[in-house]
Formats: C-alpha cells, structure tokens, sequence
C-alpha cells in the first residue's frame, strides 16, 4: 500500500535501529504536495488519482455518459452494494473470489491459491482505518473494494477493489467504484487513489483507461530512495532498485508481455477480463 510518510527521519532512524536488515527503504511523498520536499534520493513515479469534493460533483461532472451508465447498470441488474464488518463471512467471499482465477490484468494474480487464514491475515491490515464494500448479487459476494486512509484524512487508497470476472456484466466493479466515492465524500476526503496510473513503461492501458472513465488522474509525485547499507547504496547505483521487466527496451517488453498474454490463454484457458 502507498502510506504517505509524515517524519520520515524518524523512520529511518526506527528502520537503522530495527533488529531485521533493510537496505533499502522507498517512499512515496502524500498528496496534495508534488514537488519534492526531502532530501534524498528521488525519481518521478506517478499515482492514478481522483479529487473528491462532493459525490454529485463526481457523478455529474467528473466521469462520462458510459461510466455513468455502468455505475446504474449494477444496480438495474440486481446487485447491491454495502459496507459491511470485517468478519467471516466477508473473508470467506474474499477467498472465493481470490479463487476464481490464476490471472487478472495479464498477470499471474498475487492472492489466487492462498488459503482461507492467509487471506483473513492479509485483509486484516490497517482495519482501524479502513472500509470494506461488498457488491452481491442474490446475496452472494460478487465484488468487494477495501479503503484505507491515511493519518491525515487527506486522502484514502483502494488497497483492494476485485470483482468475481463471471460477473462482469453485471458491472459491480463500476458500482463499488461509485460507493468508494461516496464514502470518500462523506468522511470529507479530498483524494482518492487507485494505484498507479501508468505502470512502468506502460503509458496507456485498459486499466488506465477504466481509471480515468472514472475520473482518476495521472498525478506525478516523488518517489524516495534511501540506502540504509552498503548494500543498498550500491543496488541504487546500479539501478537495483527497479524490477527486470522495467529495464527491457519497450519493444521487447511488449513482446514478453504479447507472449506471456497468449500462454496464459492457451494453457491456463484464462477467461477474459472486462475493460
């Protein structure tokens, strides 16, 4: 999850004294502020980024005629939406969900094949600042969307927002998207972020694509590098620090991306996903 860091110093000086080795810690700076501010080593990253004032002023003004269409559709199809308690039932239909299929967004998905305990493990984080929403249909969980604020309120992360892919037509992504909105809102948060906007090399995307439907915004912030070892200084100098897939030419990249795309269709029998 991207944590805004308030005293970062403080941190590190935590992180040195801490009894598990860190070489290298990262953070991102908070919103609203995008200049960089401390100092340390930095590069650009970007975070997909919706400015919340009101829902009505999101609904009217901030997404389009097809978005808007989406968000009614869910509901003209049956599907309600709520937030509900962290509880048994609630991680039962996560790790249903989780278990519908080995690959989401052309990639090998993190939480497919964990077990019912990991899964109640792994969503039980930062619950004193959190809501879950659940999208069902015949009151069966269907989709659901985790939002985790910040310390300051200032603004809140979709940490989680999946959808059951055999239940794409009912559209109840587009539903818990709007409802995420709405919580927002009415806890008078002023962003709401989506992750990043564009990933890697990958400017444009289905994802983004959905993102800014909704109203999401590419936002730049900086993003921080602190070597905390030799280690870390030296994996910083040779550019360690950023994944293998990331330093490929585009045109390879795609090419692995086209590939791996076409192996999962053809071995795992991967079902579509809806833009």
């Amino acid at each position: 999850m991207h944590t805004p860091v308030v005293d970062p110093e403080g941190l590190l000086q935590g992180l040195r004294r801490a009894e598990v080795r860190v070489d290298l810690f990262t953070f991102m700076q908070g919103l609203p502020k995008t200049e960089p501010r401390y100092p340390y080593s930095w590069e650009w990253d970007n975070l997909a980024v919706l400015p919340i004032s009101t829902f009505d002023h999101w609904y009217t003004r901030q997404i389009g005629f097809k978005a808007r269409n989406k968000a009614k559709q869910a509901e003209k199809k049956g599907v309600t939406i709520r937030e509900v308690p962290f509880d048994d039932s609630l991680v039962r239909g996560i790790w249903a969900i989780y278990n519908e299929t080995p690959v989401r967004q052309g990639r090998r998905f993190p939480h497919f094949g964990k077990d019912l305990e990991t899964v109640r493990k792994v969503e039980a984080t930062f619950l004193g600042n959190s809501v879950f929403i659940g999208a069902f249909l015949d009151g069966k969980l269907i989709g659901f969307a985790k939002v985790t604020y910040d310390e300051t309120r200032m603004q809140a992360k979709l940490v989680n927002i999946v959808s059951l892919i055999q239940n794409r037509n009912q559209a109840p992504t587009n539903a818990l998207i709007a409802h995420a909105v709405r919580a927002c809102a009415d806890r008078g948060v002023r962003h709401l972020v989506y992750s990043n906007f564009a990933y890697g090399k990958i400017q444009k995307s289905s994802l983004s694509d959905f993102k800014e439907r909704n109203g999401f915004q590419r936002v730049d912030v900086p993003r921080y590098y602190v070597p905390l070892t030799g280690f870390g200084q030296m994996a910083l100098r040779l550019g360690l620090h950023h994944r293998f897939f990331e330093r490929l030419p585009e045109p390879i990249a795609a090419k692995a991306r086209q590939l791996r795309r076409v192996w999962y269709h053809r071995v795992l029998h991967v079902m579509p996903e809806a833009s």
